[in-house]
């Protein structure tokens, strides 16, 4: 007898629980399933491979078997809201595989495929879809999906929805849908803007939190490379060439530089393919579908694969550069490590990424441990603007210091940060934007 026999779940259901493998809830399921069995509005924080997709999931589908009828022409009973293409797609597989043997219809809507093609896949009624904000609203500008019987609606991912800047798209949806429904809210890190979305959104609900928010999965090491930018690619080629067959992914901050990078890897005589905003939703499927399967080895990918990305076979994860969001880092992370099984984190630090650097381990409140090279010295250059940041000197780097210039002004202590904090970039490069999500 499995853990989940203990939830009153449907025997159907229980029955293809197991026949997956899945046999023990993990600790944000073990509390969100019976909550949610219960009918209450549920906010549950979480980071990312915690198994938040089941904890929603299974008592979704527990509450639709019960559902008599099948839904009216155009219409969805629940409603399952994802940022991006790629989170999407890992949802609704895995409802489908949840629902696999009921008379449940999943459908998912995104962003860069066939509208038409969507629409006719509405027309009869779907008892759960899957979408992301925005192809929602064209669908719905169309009339072709109504949502005045929808009595479940679910926010993956909440937090990334904000930072895409969705939170007027989910406002829109929402007066659309029946303020008599249950509601799940689930996230990884709790912005102060999530409370607005909370009070609108969910009716006294419960909340769970089973990791605090910028904590890595337990299973993952980390570390640290401090190199020179120039340097920093034939350094990814020795480690990459020291683990082969094994997975690999490659975070890099545009869509221009992984591209190019993923040649040059290429090149080298790795099997490798990339992921990008710049990817048409066609290609992008590809890649992932050759990466689950092995037949590429090396994906490299902006922050648009940080999150939705379920491939328990990853090893490794390279952040080549780092993101200058420092939950994006906990997000990258968390593509190993995955269903219990152990992974490696490797991040390469550049001169000017000492700053990002500080903030990913303010937030992880840890410090990773180094690898190679010594912490970069942040200096002040007096000929640039206040607030801009400095550009680091060497200390030892794996290049002997020749990444990082020569600049004026006084040194600061390794590590440190130059007044006004090291130089931030422009947030949203790498094609993690509204627009490069959803197509």
């Amino acid at each position: 007898m499995s853990d989940f026999d203990m939830m009153d779940l449907p025997a159907t259901l229980v029955k293809r629980l197991e026949l997956m493998g899945m046999t023990e809830p993990t600790p944000i399921q073990k509390q969100a399933i019976p909550h949610g069995l219960n009918g209450r509005d549920v906010m549950g924080l979480a980071q990312t491979g915690t198994g938040k997709t089941a904890a929603f999931g299974i008592p979704l589908i527990a509450q639709m078997l019960e559902l008599e009828g099948r839904p009216a022409p155009k219409s969805v009973r629940g409603l399952v809201l994802a940022p991006t293409r790629e989170l999407a797609t890992q949802i609704s597989e895995n409802l489908r595989d949840f629902a696999q043997n009921t008379p449940l219809k999943v459908a998912m809507v995104v962003g860069g495929q066939n509208i038409n093609t969507q629409i006719k896949r509405l027309a009869p009624g779907v008892d759960l879809l899957v979408a992301t904000p925005g192809r929602l609203l064209d669908l719905l500008d169309r009339r072709a999906v109504r949502l005045d019987a929808a009595s479940f609606l679910v926010l993956d991912e909440a937090d990334q929805m904000l930072d895409m800047g969705f939170i007027h798209d989910l406002r829109k949806i929402s007066k659309l849908i029946p303020a008599e429904r249950q509601t799940m809210l689930f996230s990884a890190t709790m912005p102060k803007l999530m409370n607005e979305i909370a009070e609108s959104y969910l009716n006294k609900p419960i909340r769970i939190e089973v990791s605090p928010p910028g904590k890595a999965a337990d299973k993952v090491t980390q570390e640290v490379h401090f190199i020179a930018k120039a340097e920093k690619k034939e350094l990814l080629k020795e480690l990459l060439a020291k683990h082969p067959g094994e997975r690999a992914l490659v975070f890099g901050r545009t869509k221009h530089g992984c591209e190019k990078l993923m040649k040059d890897l290429v090149k080298a005589g790795f099997d490798a393919a990339s992921i990008h905003g710049n990817k048409s939703q066609g290609q992008r499927d590809r890649a992932i579908e050759a990466f689950k399967s092995g037949k590429i080895t090396v994906l490299v990918a902006t922050d648009v694969a940080a999150r939705g990305l379920d491939i328990p076979d990853v090893k490794f994860v390279y952040n080549y550069e780092l993101p200058n969001v420092p939950d994006n880092y906990v997000h990258r992370i968390g593509r190993t490590a995955r269903a219990g099984k152990d992974g490696a984190a490797i991040a390469f630090c550049a001169p000017d990424e000492m700053g990002e650097l500080k903030d990913i381990q303010k937030t992880m409140k840890t410090s990773i441990p180094v690898a190679s090279g010594r912490p970069w010295e942040v200096l002040e250059d007096p000929a640039k603007p206040k607030g801009r940041g400095g550009r680091g000197r060497g200390r030892g780097g794996r290049g002997g210091g020749s990444g990082g210039g020569q600049p004026q002004g006084a040194a600061k202590p390794a590590g440190a940060g130059a007044p006004g904090g090291a130089r931030r970039r422009r947030r949203g490069g790498g094609g993690g934007g509204k627009q490069a999500a959803q197509g």
